[in-house]
């Protein structure tokens, strides 16, 4: 019998979102302040990618692992201890200043931040499949996936000003300490979530690999895996490579390219709600998925073939309609996954799915940006993965239609 759950949805969606948040928060610190750490290391800024790359790798096996320690210790335990490691890995830089071996540190520093990262999100999963009502699940969890954006935007805000008024290195360690505030403030919760845990379980190879063949066992899940690698590929490639098309193709100033960035950026916040919204109320979510993808894909293409001579407010609507579809998307998609997984097992499915994810965001920005070397072009490469996100967006709509409608 699951004791009763005295914790409300809205008090667990707070709780997720603002640990969502800080962990895009902290994941982001080094990418928004690369040019004054990279000078004062004598390292090239080009190296950030490498960094980023280290984050989302590490977190890719963190979230596949995930699924052990949260039916052992429970998911508002290890969101807590995720914080924290998210924080430790950022100490590690300033520290690398002042203590030898420093490029070692530079290198740990990324690992442990991913290590931190990646059981984020299969956590909140299962504490919002437990406190969220059916009914509306897909608002539930794009709600909380929009910390994720908000979490750079309030890096990209706030980070820059507060190294120049105390510098970088004190401005990550105020960034570490609010890590103990944001792990305190959900203690509270914790008796209440963390109930009927498995102390039994053990970390062996076994477990871990369990959930990801019980995914590709599920046709549903699988679909909904498989489209997460594809769209997370062009979210990332969206939000790294839009700004350097439109200043290489279409001439624009930075300033100008930049707030293109803005304006996709915010569509997808916008967007994470409002598709939300729409799944609970007036599309199957898989349907939703597959025509998101359909849109994504367009856009993509779109976007590689806009004139040099065209208005540019009309780039800024067509950046906003990527933005809406291209980073949209995943808050409905992680409710689907939840709501198909098996009972008591949304943060370990969550876990397994979030690794072929992860895997699309380390895997999709280098062949997007090998393609672009090896045309001398980026138009080229939104017109290959706009086209594949199309295919993929087709074969999921495809596959929706197909199946039955679920039962109220």
């Amino acid at each position: 019998m699951i004791a009763p759950i005295r914790t409300g949805a809205l008090t667990a969606l707070g709780a997720t979102l603002a640990i969502q948040v800080y962990a895009s928060l902290a994941a982001t610190a080094v990418s928004v302040l690369a040019p004054v750490i990279a000078r004062d290391f004598g390292l090239s800024t080009n190296l950030v990618g490498v960094f980023v790359g280290l984050v989302y790798a590490t977190a890719m096996t963190a979230a596949l692992c995930s699924g052990t320690f949260i039916a052992r210790y429970g998911a508002i335990r290890v969101s807590q201890v995720s914080v924290l490691l998210s924080a430790i890995g950022l100490l590690l830089i300033p520290l690398a200043t002042v203590l030898p071996a420093a490029l070692a540190l530079l290198v740990v520093a990324p690992l442990i931040t991913g290590t931190g990262y990646g059981p984020i999100t299969p956590a909140s999963s299962q504490i919002l499949a437990r406190t969220t009502p059916p009914h509306r699940m897909g608002l539930t969890f794009s709600v909380k996936q929009t910390g994720v954006p908000a979490g750079v935007a309030l890096g990209g805000a706030v980070l820059p000003a507060t190294t120049l008024a105390i510098g970088w290195e004190a401005t990550f360690i105020v960034l570490a300490l609010l890590s103990v505030v944001v792990a305190l403030a959900a203690q509270p919760i914790r008796a209440d979530l963390d109930t009927m845990l498995d102390r039994s379980r053990r970390f062996t190879l076994a477990a871990t690999l369990r959930p990801l063949r019980k995914v590709f066992a599920n046709p549903v899940l699988t679909e909904l895996t498989v489209v997460s690698f594809f769209y997370a590929s062009l979210q990332m490639c969206l939000m790294s490579f839009l700004v350097v098309h439109l200043t290489d193709a279409l001439h624009w100033s930075l300033v100008a390219a930049g707030l293109a960035l803005s304006v996709a950026t915010i569509g997808g916040v916008v967007g994470r709600i409002l598709w939300g919204a729409v799944a609970d109320r007036f599309v199957r979510p898989r349907v939703l998925l597959g025509l998101l993808g359909i849109a994504a894909g367009t856009c993509s293409i779109a976007t590689a073939y806009y004139p040099v001579d065209a208005p540019a407010v009309l780039l800024l609507v067509l950046a906003a309609a990527f933005g809406l579809t291209a980073i949209g998307w995943n808050g409905v998609q992680l409710a689907e996954i939840a709501r198909h997984s098996p009972p008591g097992e949304a943060g370990a499915t969550t876990g397994a799915s979030a690794f072929v994810t992860f895997s699309g965001v380390v895997v999709g920005p280098p062949l997007f940006g090998a393609l672009a070397a090896a045309t001398g072009s980026y138009r080229g490469s939104f017109v290959v993965i706009g086209l594949a996100i199309v295919v993929c967006g087709a074969w999921a709509l495809a596959a929706a239609l197909r199946s039955s409608p679920p039962s109220a």
